[in-house]
């Protein structure tokens, strides 16, 4: 099949979505408490000289693994430390997994579908918002989709070489999955490939996958930095693989439980505009390929691959909306294998229905403004931010009747073009305007305000609470009282780094010869209430931060 584009405009095309993808990285400021709690830990990586052990506010943090620390600090190293290097790092895994995609659906089901494929992992909404907020969902995504995707590539090679060297790269991916967020960059992967070899019956696989040379490759990237981790600090095990592990998935320990229906409406809407395309590919998905029964089909491991790792988060008891995001590339193959094979027809009824729901959701903004303001700021600063929602809707309508005008014009590829390129730039719009609610879920305006005023040498102090951004913009930590939250375990590890109790804090403050402190104002009128010394030099409509006189 011949692209309707010559190739000076598929450059062009790539060139562009190149601008849109990264152009908006440094407009937004960080917000609480994934962008600051990564920024923060990359920054004093560098600050520390310590690559081997993880601090967050100078407590030891080993929640997750050090890769994207490490990758983040490097861009610190280079570029300077700036909201856009922080994030540089999830946009970059997010790019590369749409290259990652187009390439791998040209190699196993044509040209055209790879292309399709790629259209739709860029411009579905939750992968595209979620490349661009700073989490660490993107990068073990990038690397499970860069596993399994070349597992699929080897078991499709006759020579033996090739399929070694592409068990290799599977082998390798999945370590730096480990080095991403753990145990799960192993254990989804290979969960998958035995439910897929036991509902198709296919054990050949697990003979091809050179295990000697594979596992060796995968030990010899993923364990040295444990080895080290562990040396240095022996309490590392039990909480990393126990705690962080285990109990985060059987248990409630970090309070994100959610029923087993909470990812329904996050896929309907993550998928869009493809969501009924989607189910189509699905349903298709598994009546075309059981008649592949007892060969390898990637069609069947990727439908397998999808499904189980819906399911597996949904009975977790820890959950979070970028938790489906290793579903998405192979979705995104799935459905550009089936685009690329239905008919004009049948693709204008799975995308038509999209816009009635944009309509709706153009003419609900007004009321969800009115509903989610609690007080005149709130609505102030919402009322702002669905004049941005609104503008990014209007261009995915306009997307959505392009896109079925080209289709009934028999221009699918450019229709299917045109449909994600309008959802991507809807998707960075929205983003983009978030904004303009960064200030309640930020520190940058506090740190804005007070920077000037402070000494590097006096202390800081942060009384009931942490704002996750504010170290990061301030370029330093705080000394955190009466507060613990995702830092118990490292001030249990050293809590002379800590202030128990409001009581121990005024005895602090009042030896102090200069120090600055932060607390939300009910904490304030307590201690104005105390007769404490206070200078007020900030007051937002939640925090306050005062200077010893």
């Amino acid at each position: 099949m011949n692209l309707p584009f010559s190739r000076r405009t598929l450059w062009l095309m790539l060139l562009a979505l190149v601008v849109i993808w990264f152009g908006n990285l440094e407009y937004r400021k960080l917000i609480k408490p994934d962008e600051g709690r990564y920024a923060e830990i990359s920054r004093e990586m560098v600050a520390s000289g310590d690559w081997v052990t993880p601090h967050l506010n100078d407590f030891k943090y080993f929640e997750k693994p050090p890769l994207q620390y490490w990758a983040t600090a490097v861009a610190f190293e280079v570029f300077g430390e700036h909201q856009w290097t922080s994030r540089l790092w999830t946009a970059l895994t997010g790019f590369l997994g749409i290259l990652l995609t187009g390439f791998v659906g040209m190699r196993l089901f044509g040209r055209e579908a790879g292309v399709y494929a790629a259209l739709i992992l860029g411009s579905s909404m939750l992968y595209a918002l979620m490349a661009h907020v700073n989490t660490l969902d993107m990068g073990v995504t990038f690397f499970i989709s860069l596993g399994i995707f070349s597992l699929l590539l080897a078991q499709q090679e006759s020579a033996i070489a090739l399929r070694r060297n592409w068990m290799m790269l599977a082998w390798a991916a999945m370590a730096l999955a480990v080095l991403s967020k753990g145990l799960m960059g192993l254990i989804l992967p290979g969960a998958a490939l035995f439910l897929y070899s036991l509902f198709n019956r296919d054990t050949v696989v697990w003979l091809r996958m050179h295990w000697f040379s594979g596992l060796l490759v995968f030990f010899a990237v993923a364990a040295p930095w444990f080895v080290l981790v562990m040396q240095a600090n022996p309490e590392f095990f039990q909480f990393f693989f126990i705690h962080e592990h285990f109990e985060r998935f059987l248990t409630k320990v970090h309070d994100r439980y959610q029923p087993w229906h909470y990812f329904v409406p996050i896929l309907l809407f993550g998928m869009l505009p493809w969501t009924l395309l989607m189910f189509d590919s699905l349903l298709r998905t598994w009546r075309d390929s059981a008649a592949q029964a007892r060969h390898f089909s990637p069609e069947r491991f990727l439908l397998v691959w999808v499904v189980f790792v819906y399911v597996f988060f949904s009975v977790s008891s820890s959950k979070l909306p970028s938790y489906l995001l290793p579903m998405f590339p192979a979705l995104a193959l799935l459905m550009g294998k089936q685009i690329s094979e239905m008919s004009d027809r049948r693709l204008i009824w799975l995308i038509a229905p999209v816009l009635p729901l944009l309509l709706a959701l153009l003419f609900a903004m007004e009321p969800l403004v009115n509903q989610q303001s609690e007080n005149p700021v709130q609505f102030e600063m919402y009322t702002a931010y669905a004049d941005w929602i609104m503008v990014a809707i209007i261009i995915w309508l306009l997307g959505v009747a392009g896109a079925l005008f080209g289709i009934r014009r028999n221009r699918k590829m450019a229709a299917i073009g045109v449909l994600a390129v309008a959802s991507l730039l809807s998707a960075q719009i929205g983003v983009t305007g978030y904004n303009t609610i960064a200030r309640e879920r930020s520190g940058y305006p506090i740190a804005d305000a007070i920077a000037s005023q402070l000494r590097p040498d006096a202390p800081f102090y942060s009384i009931e609470n942490y704002e996750q951004t504010l170290p990061f913009y301030l370029k330093r930590t705080l000394i955190l009282v009466d507060f613990k939250d995702e830092m118990a375990f490292g001030i249990q590890q050293e809590p002379e780094k800590w202030i128990p109790d409001i009581a121990t804090f005024i005895k602090r403050w009042e030896s102090d010869k200069e120090a600055y402190a932060i607390m939300p104002l009910r904490v304030f009128s307590v201690l104005t209430g105390k007769g404490l010394a206070m200078n007020e030099i900030y007051r937002d409509h939640q925090l306050v931060v005062v200077k010893k006189p």
